[in-house]
């Protein structure tokens, strides 16, 4: 996912004459896709151009209320996505009050991507991109700064998405499942997170598990500067009774739940098991219950928070 966003892309537009003229059609649709720079909204309106919507990248906001009589007119385009973001400069601050004439028009929804402040520092990192707002302060104040711009425009979003542990493939999926039209048992993304207690639980976690009552690796010399992905770390902690019962138990629990967060619409799930150090007993955990959840069909992936790298 890179912070860079493409320049503006408008496919043929033509300004409605009047906007109160135009009528709501049914499965008309409008998403406006806005969040932090890097937190991958080109990528996300990818995934809705994927969908069939007609993606329009850094629209101006005074063109955004002609575009909804559009599509309202329009025989052709029956939904769209928008990115429209703080590249839009002094006027961006208009746009809760514009999407309140919109949603007058036709079905809108706002879908916010954000991501946590390391994630979006080693993004921008890693792609040398500056940051939109200012090219002469840190990354990090740009961040600062505009979390405060948008924070209106966050607080009045239908969907909320953070990227953080999202590569640019995991996005799009996600983007897809929640969005487009196929089996709702596809569309729960399943995180197995392993993690250290001393170093705080996961703020994105729905489901804890502490294993710190399993015996510990870390006491035997030959397991000291392993993890739990090493083989013969992952057959000491496994060779404990009570190691077995409990993944037992848990596996029962997540395909009883599982479902039912389907559901109720629910489509990425995050489930955290914490030891100590978040090096051996968590990590054998998170990756033994990805295996058994990607095995019962389920969208998953294993995630080692404070696993050396």
């Amino acid at each position: 996912m890179t912070p860079k966003e493409p320049a503006p892309r408008v496919s043929s537009l033509r300004t409605a004459d009047k906007h109160s003229k135009a009528a709501k059609k049914p499965g008309k649709e409008l998403v406006i896709v806005t969040g932090i720079s890097g937190s991958g909204k080109a990528s996300a309106l990818k995934a809705f151009e994927d969908l069939g919507f007609h993606a329009v990248d850094n629209l101006p906001l005074e063109l955004l209320p002609d575009f909804a009589a559009l599509i309202c007119k329009s025989a052709e385009i029956q939904s769209a996505a928008i990115v429209v973001d703080v590249r839009e400069g002094p006027t961006f601050d208009r746009l809760p009050e514009i999407l309140k004439n919109i949603k007058k028009l036709l079905p809108t929804r706002v879908v916010f991507l954000d991501a946590q402040d390391p994630a979006l520092v080693r993004r921008y990192s890693e792609t040398r991109r500056p940051h939109p707002l200012r090219r002469s302060q840190t990354v990090s104040r740009s961040i600062v700064e505009e979390r405060q711009l948008l924070d209106p425009i966050r607080n009045v979003a239908d969907v909320l998405i953070d990227t953080s542990n999202f590569n640019v493939h995991e996005l799009r999926a996600h983007i897809q499942a929640r969005f487009g039209q196929d089996d709702q048992s596809k569309r729960l993304l399943v995180s197995c997170l392993s993690f250290g207690f001393k170093n705080g639980v996961p703020l994105d976690a729905d489901l804890v598990f502490d294993v710190r009552f399993l015996p510990n690796p870390h006491f035997v010399p030959e397991f000291r500067k392993k993890t739990g992905l090493d083989p013969k770390v992952a057959a000491y902690v496994r060779g404990f009774p009570q190691s077995t019962e409990f993944l037992e138990k848990v596996t029962d629990l997540m395909l009883y739940l599982l479902p039912h967060y389907v559901t109720e619409g629910k489509s990425y799930l995050t489930v955290a098991f914490g030891c100590t150090g978040g090096q051996h007993r968590s990590v054998m955990m998170a990756a033994e219950m990805a295996k058994r959840l990607k095995k019962a069909g389920y969208h998953v992936k294993a995630l080692h928070r404070d696993m050396p790298r």
